[in-house]
């Protein structure tokens, strides 16, 4: 079995620190990868802390994975040793229900198989994640990485990325449209860029405005302080679709205030309090209101090709494995533009 070591976290407490574990050898359709690059989500940092209660450990996290690999089963197609290839959010699922069909496995009805902390359908071991020298994948949940992309910034599309990419596709942002995008974080920055790449014209909704000039160069046509009432209230009644990225506890009335009739607003953030909503705001313009969760496995390949056409990645600031704590503190007080990206080379 492949030796592996990584940064783990023992209790809901405790800092990560170095962990040697053990990875299984790759089935016949599996591959290995060596970990180059892996993203520091908001979601790692609720895991590592329990925040969610649905924490195991103990738990190495992260779940956006860039590698090379290094070893393929014999029935593998689509990569060979040496090959980039990449990993999100999930590595399994029932693969027969009716999601699964149609390569929308994010939303499995069985459940998915979490990058880490949780129980792998193969060997039954606990899943140990991306901060960590290797890692173990069917090839149906890794994907091909465009050759022209800087491989440190692919690692957030695969889940800050596709988390947005999948909305915007699936609501038909593009031309012609008015689109508004709530936060300008890890997820805000993807969705903007996205956003504006598809066509839109892009309003960035933040609650500061020193953030200004940096959503007017990731893409955005107009920026709103969304606590100035005066400037939200310009754009009553306005929007076909709005993205809201935020994961803290915050107004939706604000903005579903400001749909058109029949418009969609789509939630990817997840608050750990549950929101009010009045709605009145929905019912009396047929308003929707909605969520999305990363992508299928085709979409994510789709999203990748897709960056590599338009040159988009991530804005990250790359770290050494053994600054991971002070990024989580950092999460906490939004001290990053827009993405920890840690290289796998300080491990």
């Amino acid at each position: 079995m492949p030796a592996s070591k990584g940064f783990a976290t023992s209790d809901a407490q405790s800092p990560l620190g170095p962990y040697s574990f053990s990875r299984r050898e790759p089935g016949p359709t599996e591959i290995a990868i060596e970990t180059l690059f892996c993203g520091v989500c908001h979601s790692d940092l609720h895991m590592a802390r329990n925040e969610w209660g649905n924490a195991i450990y103990p738990m190495v996290p992260g779940h956006e994975i860039v590698g090379r690999v290094t070893a393929v089963g014999g029935a593998v197609k689509k990569f060979k040793a040496g090959q980039i290839a990449a990993v999100g959010v999930i590595v399994d699922s029932c693969r027969h229900c009716a999601p699964c069909t149609r390569g929308e496995e994010q939303y499995c009805e069985e459940g998915v198989t979490l990058t880490y902390a949780s129980k792998d359908r193969v060997d039954g071991t606990i899943t140990m994640g991306g901060y960590s020298n290797n890692y173990v994948v069917d090839e149906r949940f890794a994907h091909t990485v465009p050759a022209n992309l800087d491989l440190a910034g692919v690692a957030p599309l695969l889940c800050a990325g596709i988390t947005t990419y999948s909305p915007l596709r699936h609501w038909k942002v593009g031309p012609g449209m008015k689109v508004g995008i709530v936060g300008l974080g890890g997820l805000g920055h993807m969705a903007l860029k996205f956003a504006h790449a598809f066509g839109a014209h892009v309003v960035q909704f933040t609650t500061s405005p020193k953030k200004k000039d940096d959503a007017l160069r990731l893409g955005a046509d107009e920026v709103v302080v969304s606590t100035d009432a005066a400037a939200m209230k310009k754009h009553a009644k306005s929007f076909d679709f709005i993205l809201d990225a935020v994961s803290a506890p915050h107004s939706l009335d604000a903005y579903t205030e400001l749909l058109k009739q029949d418009a969609t607003m789509a939630l990817v953030g997840l608050p750990d309090k549950p929101p009010t909503i009045n709605a009145g705001n929905l019912i009396f313009k047929r308003a929707a209101l909605s969520g999305s969760i990363i992508g299928g496995m085709p979409e994510t390949q789709q999203m990748l090709d897709y960056c590599g056409e338009k040159n988009i990645v991530a804005d990250v600031e790359v770290i050494a494995i053994q600054k991971v704590n002070e990024a989580f503190e950092r999460l906490l007080k939004q001290d990053v533009k827009y993405r920890f990206v840690i290289d796998m080379s300080s491990l």
